[in-house]
């Protein structure tokens, strides 16, 4: 991943989490050390205001801080960039929100992004409201898969299911959505005009 290699020695990712997971802080230090520098750099590539990716990365380990026991063995990089990405998305809906809320005009020159248009569009369009009706464990895989662009084993890391579960449940939120979406735009009785 990005840069990193996984260490298999004793002092290795691995068993770094699983002291992390019993409150060992010097533990999440040398976890830190390990990866802060290529998490941030990918960081850096999705979102360009240098504090939005301090702030992310700092709840990236607080949130490893917090789920250390959760982790079930996989590959801690891969492990960690789904919480970094997931916190950058959660980032980005705050401040989208709270430019809703200021509605303050963009400075002349800038544009929003394509992917930031694009997770305004799912959060506030048809999306975003029928995302909201479906329910909340096929939401999550729809986030993490789609949203969130991870893959399925990605998906089972963050979410704490197997993939088989991921696929089963990302098949049904889409079918569901897919209902949703048609209740909120039904089709004309006499067909498209």
């Amino acid at each position: 991943m990005g840069g990193h290699r996984e260490n298999d020695d004793a002092g290795g990712d691995a068993a770094l989490l699983r002291s992390v997971a019993a409150g060992d802080a010097s533990a999440l230090a040398v976890l830190y050390d390990r990866h802060a520098g290529w998490l941030h750099a990918r960081l850096t590539r999705r979102c360009t205001d240098p504090e939005v990716v301090r702030e992310v990365l700092q709840d990236t380990f607080v949130t490893v801080w917090r789920s250390a026991a959760g982790h079930r063995g996989q590959e801690a990089g891969g492990w960690l960039w789904t919480i970094a990405a997931r916190r950058l998305v959660d980032a980005r809906r705050v401040q989208e929100r709270a430019a809703r809320v200021t509605a303050l005009p963009a400075p002349a020159g800038v544009a929003p992004s394509a992917e930031d248009r694009v997770l305004t569009a799912l959060e506030y369009g048809d999306v975003g409201t029928a995302l909201d009706r479906i329910s909340p464990e096929l939401r999550e895989v729809l986030r993490a898969t789609v949203v969130d662009g991870l893959t399925t084993q990605e998906a089972a890391s963050l979410l704490g299911i197997p993939e088989g579960t991921v696929k089963s449940r990302a098949l049904r939120a889409r079918a569901e959505l897919r209902a949703a979406l048609s209740q909120l735009n039904p089709a004309p009785a006499g067909g498209p005009a």
